[in-house]
């Protein structure tokens, strides 16, 4: 019986280091990219088949291990601020090793970069860059004010690219699909600096500045002659409403609580801006099953940290 208790303990600090709630955002970066390379609409009218969706199986399972991956070995380079600032982390707690959380955490990145293989060359070339980016941020330039908000930003950029992978050549055509997550993952790295000991007006100011970058680019795409405002509208109204307030309050009274609910909601967020761009590029159903991801990201984010 204690070894079983100790196994499950161990488990749940492994679940704890991979942040399953953020995952599934991870997840909706991929059903977006998936979307935008046609895919969905080719499978669709070719008959939806198992054949069919097996590269979309492929590249969730790989951004689950690259994502996983790479917020393990963040606690891992974080083991010793973790220990003063929050100690009830699982490596500062003892529930997990290091050396245990570096095996894990090689292994994901390791399952990441094969699962995507299978896909496409360019698939895999994608996300060895996420890995080696992800890696880069933990480790170096997260502590950088500029380059630790653009390396994470390009880390989501590519996941989404990662999922346009599915049909390598609309890569080429839809890249600029990226900037809109870099912008956006920038603003909420930015932002939370100040989740421990709080923040600034001024930084707080300059999220909500490139917060309004991104919904203008979300809304913008509606001028693509093969994008649909009208299937988007609804679902970018959603996401306007759901964050743009938690940020202007973290920027009107940067305290680390009114900021941690800030980037809690950024993160949880992605869904219901994926799901508005995906719409664009198919239909209302589509988006409403992106956007199906948020109630059970929601109910990850009580069981599991997201920040």
């Amino acid at each position: 019986m204690i070894v079983t208790s100790s196994k499950t303990s161990t488990l749940i600090a492994y679940l704890q280091m991979m942040r399953p709630a953020n995952i599934l955002t991870a997840w909706a970066d991929i059903l977006l990219g998936y979307a935008a390379s046609g895919a969905v609409i080719v499978s669709t009218v070719n008959s939806l088949s198992t054949a069919s969706l097996i590269p979309l199986g492929w590249l969730l399972l790989s951004t689950t291990g690259l994502y996983g991956g790479g917020v393990v070995f963040n606690d891992v380079f974080d083991a010793e601020l973790d220990a003063k600032e929050r100690p009830e982390r699982p490596i500062p707690s003892g529930r997990s090793s290091k050396q245990e959380a570096i095996v894990l955490g090689s292994a994901l990145l390791i399952v990441g970069i094969v699962a995507a293989a299978n896909v496409s060359t360019l698939s895999a070339a994608l996300a060895t860059f996420i890995a080696v980016a992800a890696l880069s941020y933990d480790a170096i330039a997260k502590h950088n004010p500029f380059i630790g908000p653009l390396n994470m930003g390009l880390c989501r950029g590519s996941n989404l690219l990662l999922g346009v992978s599915a049909v390598p050549i609309m890569v080429q055509s839809h890249w600029f699909l990226a900037l809109i997550p870099v912008v956006y993952i920038a603003a909420i790295t930015t932002i939370s600096r100040g989740e421990v000991h709080g923040g600034s007006r001024s930084i707080g100011l300059l999220a909500v500045l490139m917060l309004s970058l991104v919904i203008g680019g979300l809304f913008g795409l509606a001028l693509l002659p093969t994008y649909s405002g009208l299937n988007m509208l609804p679902f970018g109204l959603m996401f306007t409403i759901l964050i743009l307030p938690e940020f202007i309050r973290a920027a009107l009274t940067p305290t680390a609580e009114q900021i941690r609910g800030a980037v809690k909601a950024g993160i949880i967020c992605l869904i219901v801006l994926d799901a508005a761009i995906a719409a664009g590029f198919t239909n209302e159903i589509y988006g409403l099953g992106v956007l199906g991801l948020l109630p059970i990201s929601k109910g990850l984010a009580k069981l599991f940290a997201v920040t």
